[in-house]
């Protein structure tokens, strides 16, 4: 696999492909070329040989055909945000669905159909004014496609599965330009694939969710200690969250305190522990659960509180805006061991970088109550996935957070379980089998060599056909 593959692209083939497009062409050294060639990693720094930005169903099988015809190299993009730079590549195309943004909520059914090129935000705005919401990620300016195809980890995921739990149907453009739609009853063993199974199979065009009641507040925020009090903090938390309900989800954050409306000067630049809750059921439940972490030891801060939903889903947007340079190394555990919780204070006092930051999600919940079997995900019984950032603004100083952040993941490899596939970057063919399982991954090879057996979606966590 590789994002560098170059060809030439015969020009008067490419403005005959543009005349049959409701979308657009663009090439290098077109107005918007710069613009739409970037990508939310700031590190990622590629230059296709052209952009097809896709108005519809039709565009993107144009696009299919057109790059099958000519040996390009694909890249799909619906947000932007896949780790590693899949989004983009090197000399060959970019099927962009960022032109559709097409979201139609059924209040009466509780269900979304969701085109491809939809951010999180776009799609929570439309549901919450209703009074419903998809189980989906915590930064808005994700990509609903990317996000879903990987599994869907976010705040909802404990009381209502992750988002492929809600997934109901999916469309799909086929390695040949065909179309098919997938679901539990109708090309079953694809549906199976698509839930965890990335854009191996083809390009998802349209999803259609389920949705679930919610908001329009919730009890949710986080609340600060000092990096020191790691240690007695994180033995609270394992404690704490031992029998909590459903309803509640956390994510533990390590960073350095950064520069926000909300943040008391005095504490920009600290280094702190923070766990971050979001109670998805009556804000009057939500408080009664949570006091006992607004109350343990002597917090910095607390803005745990009362407040929309979609205030809480945009709190993370400041920490992970677009362009700064992003590394990323990733792990499941299986639990909070004091092993494991030695290496979070150790490794936590160190972090250099103002954007660097780890996260650890709790899962469990309604996650673990899916069948292993019945998706391409794996993990339903993790008991938590790390996200380790080694982050900075520009590339000066980014080679120091990296090697941080895989220093990190090493001094965590004893109690390594396996890991999000979301969360990867360009790791390899081994971390893509352990991301699945042998198993999994045997089941996932069969079914691209059914859908794509010459491996044209190969930009992507690779599965090859052989």
């Amino acid at each position: 696999m590789t994002s560098t593959e170059q060809v030439h692209i015969d020009q008067p083939a490419v403005e005959e492909l543009a005349t049959t497009l409701r979308g657009e062409v663009i090439r290098p050294g077109d107005l918007g070329y710069e613009q739409y060639r970037r990508v939310w990693n700031g590190s990622i720094h590629r230059h296709p040989g052209l952009i097809v930005r896709c108005a519809g169903v039709a565009d993107v099988r144009s696009a299919v055909r057109f790059a099958r015809k000519h040996g390009l190299l694909v890249a799909v993009r619906g947000g932007g945000h896949s780790f590693p730079g899949y989004s983009v590549c090197d000399g060959g195309m970019v099927i962009d669905l960022s032109l559709m943004k097409g979201i139609r909520v059924d209040p009466d059914g509780r269900t979304a159909r969701v085109q491809a090129g939809v951010v999180l935000g776009d799609l929570d705005r439309e549901t919450q004014e209703f009074g419903l919401a998809v189980t989906s990620g915590i930064v808005t300016h994700t990509g609903v496609a990317g996000l879903t195809l990987g599994g869907g980890i976010g705040w909802m995921m404990r009381k209502y599965g992750l988002t492929i739990d809600a997934l109901l149907s999916v469309d799909v453009v086929t390695a040949d330009g065909g179309f098919v739609r997938a679901a539990e009853n109708h090309n079953a063993d694809l549906f199976w694939g698509i839930r965890g199974g990335g854009g191996n199979f083809g390009i998802v065009t349209e999803f259609e969710f389920r949705l679930h009641p919610l908001g329009p507040n919730v009890f949710a925020g986080p609340v600060f200690w000092p990096m020191e009090d790691a240690p007695k903090v994180l033995e609270f938390y394992r404690d704490w969250i031992a029998d909590c309900p459903d309803e509640l989800m956390t994510i533990v954050v390590q960073r350095r305190v950064l520069a926000l409306p909300m943040i008391p000067p005095s504490l920009v630049g600290k280094h702190v522990i923070a766990v971050t809750a979001c109670h998805v059921g009556s804000v009057e439940d939500g408080e009664r659960v949570v006091r006992p972490l607004k109350s343990f030891g002597r917090p910095l801060l607390d803005l745990c509180k009362p407040k929309p939903y979609l205030a809480h889903q945009s709190m993370f947007d400041p920490s992970f805006p677009h362009g700064w340079w992003y590394y990323f190394r990733a792990c499941d555990v299986a639990g909070l061991s004091d092993g494991v919780i030695d290496v979070m204070a150790e490794h936590g006092s160190r972090i250099v970088s103002p954007v660097t930051s780890v996260a650890l999600w709790q899962m469990g919940g309604a996650v673990a109550r899916v069948g292993e079997d019945e998706t391409a995900f794996n993990g339903r019984n993790t008991g938590f996935t790390f996200n380790i950032n080694g982050n900075s603004t520009t590339g000066e100083g980014f080679e120091v957070e990296r090697q941080w952040a895989r220093s990190y993941w090493s001094a965590l490899a004893p109690h390594h379980t396996g890991v999000y596939v979301n969360f990867l970057m360009d790791e390899g063919g081994e971390r893509v089998r352990q991301a699945y399982g042998s198993a999994k991954y045997d089941r996932l090879k069969a079914l691209k060599r059914a859908y794509d057996p010459d491996n044209f979606f190969r930009l992507n966590q690779n599965i090859p056909p052989t």
